[in-house]
């Protein structure tokens, strides 16, 4: 069997990060618009993994579509994973972080002892393989738990989070420059590629009184799935992502063992500068400790009219809706229902901010921060059923509803 992976060069690098891009983007549009479930979409999603995954093991070569197809759902896949942990389960992000990090170690550690290993050139055996998908699979979801919990310790917008992927990538490829260890600048690559593509995806589809430039996930995800599909018919047609097979002169760098010590040291002061930079950033006044903390910048109780009227009434309808549901699965008991079923109210909201905030700053900052208060009950590590029922009965109040 040939070598199952592309070559990694720049393209590689592009239609990774537009995987990673499109992976968010559109696993979000489809647990919003099509009313699944965070659940139900995982389950939706794993069965589609398993059978492109299936499709590429039974390829006897590297083919483009079939490869990056098997990319894109691994990236929908895993994503969904970590936000079942964090919004289904209540799972802290941190030590989802940690246990992902974990496991991807177990799976590098076995798949090195069993194969000597870890190159993705050497992908030409069906063991190998299956190795190598767990470990794109699980830095997936490393990825968007490491990326997410970035955001929760500093409080960045998704625009300026992209700044520390971003430039830690930069690092890496100066450290690979210099000599670093090939293998593992590639996977430290690999890994910084899904929070960059994941915040480059929040930044392009959030609204813009969050930061972001108010694309929406449907529109953010067919921008790159065609760049994704444009790209792949290039490489299709060029052949420039295919390792030769009658290459076996090329022999690739190979710095020496001091050289290789020497930067894992760079590395090590890089990792401490970015955990700095992190740990003076959760220090600082931010958004998120606001958000939590305090209400909307509205002053005042207004009553359901003033705080509806303002906008169409089929929003208000769709809110209301959301809202009683999450309302009826709290009192039955059902909290991870609760909990997903809360995310669609998060994310309606936040898709139709762009609209509805310039009808009216008052009744929208209003209902934001009512929105906020349910939102922190229902995903407080350890529930308290009254709370949540009565932040539940208060928003439903005020959209109109009868509690």
């Amino acid at each position: 069997m040939l070598n199952k992976v592309p070559e990694v060069t720049i393209w590689f690098w592009i239609i990774k990060i537009l995987c990673t891009t499109v992976g968010e983007s559109f696993a979000d549009w489809i647990n919003m618009n099509l009313g699944v479930g965070l659940l139900n979409t995982a389950l939706i999603f794993t069965g589609a993994l398993a059978a492109v995954l299936a499709w590429q093991l039974s390829a006897s070569r590297y083919v483009p579509f079939v490869y990056w197809l098997t990319v894109v759902v691994v990236s929908v896949t895993g994503t969904l994973y970590t936000d079942i942990l964090t919004d289904s389960q209540g799972v802290p992000l941190a030590l989802s972080s940690s246990v992902f990090a974990g496991v991807l170690a177990l799976v590098f550690g076995i798949w090195y002892v069993r194969e000597r290993t870890l190159s993705v050139h050497s992908i030409s055996t069906r063991p190998r393989e299956l190795f190598y998908w767990l470990a794109v699979l699980v830095t997936f979801a490393l990825g968007t738990a490491t990326g997410d919990w970035t955001l929760e310790l500093t409080g960045w917008t998704a625009g300026v989070s992209v700044l520390l992927p971003l430039g830690l990538i930069a690092a890496v490829i100066v450290g690979w420059r210099l000599g670093a260890n090939a293998v593992l600048s590639f996977w430290l690559a690999y890994i910084l590629t899904r929070p960059l593509g994941a915040n480059l995806g929040d930044w392009l589809g959030s609204p813009s009184g969050d930061g972001g430039l108010g694309l929406g996930t449907a529109l953010t995800s067919a921008i790159f799935l065609v760049a994704i599909l444009a790209t792949v018919v290039y490489l299709t047609r060029s052949h420039s992502d295919v390792i030769e097979a009658q290459e076996p002169t090329r022999t690739p760098r190979t710095p020496s063992p001091a050289r290789e010590r020497g930067m894992l040291a760079y590395y090590a002061v890089v990792a401490v500068a970015a955990t700095a930079l992190l740990a003076w950033a959760n220090h600082q006044p931010h958004a998120a400790a606001s958000e939590e903390d305090t209400p909307a910048p509205v002053a005042g109780h207004i009553n359901s009219q003033e705080a509806t009227s303002p906008f169409p009434p089929a929003d208000i309808a769709k809110f209301r809706t959301i809202t009683a549901d999450t309302l009826a699965k709290v009192n039955s008991g059902d909290q991870r229902a609760a909990t997903s079923r809360v995310t669609d109210l998060e994310t309606a909201w936040d898709e139709d901010q762009s609209t509805l905030e310039p009808k009216s700053e008052k009744a929208w900052g209003f209902l934001d921060g009512e929105i906020d208060q349910v939102l922190k009950a229902v995903r407080a590590p350890h529930p308290d059923k009254a709370t949540e029922a009565d932040a539940l009965n208060t928003l439903l109040t005020s959209l109109g509803g009868t509690t």
